[in-house]
């Protein structure tokens, strides 16, 4: 049975909400969690999966221009990892096409701790060497819900190496997206999302939480800095 009150619960209501029926095509990122294809099919109709902005890691406003059909009803907005999605954009998109722009996945987290994610964010993204820093789009806030750098070398091979090492060295980090959806079982489509393929083979959180210490933000810095560094050299 599926548990009530769910985020995609949430999700699937909205679209209900918004005249969302079987026949129609939404439009969602391939790239982050499963959920927002998920409440799509709760809804009756068809996730159409596109691809990313490389440097917000969300939906691509050109993707979902190259994406509607006369059968498109909406696009999913995600906000991911606490960057938001280009609403604006979107929006604009939207009206030029009759098509409704839902946004999803922005946390309503204490204030403090946001200001708190967002200072270590600044610490390390003013001391980390040899990793790409995620990037923030000019006028927004990014709240850090994840802080997640790209590893340069040769993809995945590189990146899951990097992190072993990180583990090993007691630095916390996880691969944010494994597999992106529509690549999965559930959703497996035929498509070459070059984006969202690139995040999913370089991408790694790194702990930002409010919690932390100076000196564990220092510990962060110094074991990626010594990998980066090598990393770097023999690219």
């Amino acid at each position: 049975m599926r548990a009530m009150g769910t985020p995609t619960d949430e999700l699937w209501r909205e679209l209900t909400r918004l005249g969302i029926r079987p026949g129609d095509e939404v439009v969602v990122p391939s790239y982050g969690t499963p959920e927002a294809a998920e409440a799509v099919l709760l809804a009756g109709a068809r996730p159409v999966f596109v691809d990313i902005d490389a440097e917000t890691f969300c939906i691509d406003p050109a993707a979902v221009a190259e994406a509607i059909t006369p059968r498109t009803a909406a696009v999913v907005a995600v906000h991911t990892f606490g960057h938001p999605a280009d609403m604006a954009g979107l929006t604009a998109l939207g009206q030029r096409h009759g098509v409704q722009i839902v946004g999803y996945g922005a946390q309503p987290d204490p204030a403090g701790e946001i200001l708190r994610r967002q200072a270590n964010a600044a610490y390390l993204d003013g001391k980390l060497r040899g990793v790409i820093t995620p990037g923030v789009r000019q006028g927004v806030e990014h709240t850090y819900q994840q802080y997640v750098v790209r590893v340069p070398g040769n993809g995945r091979p590189d990146r899951d190496a990097f992190a072993r090492t990180l583990r090993s060295r007691g630095v916390v980090c996880h691969v944010p997206v494994q597999t992106p959806a529509h690549r999965t079982a559930r959703f497996r489509r035929d498509l070459w999302l070059a984006e969202t393929e690139r995040a999913a083979d370089e991408c790694l959180a790194l702990p930002v939480d409010p919690a932390m210490s100076r000196r564990e933000l220092q510990r962060v810095v110094s074991a990626c800095n010594a990998l980066g560094g090598l990393l770097q050299s023999a690219a």
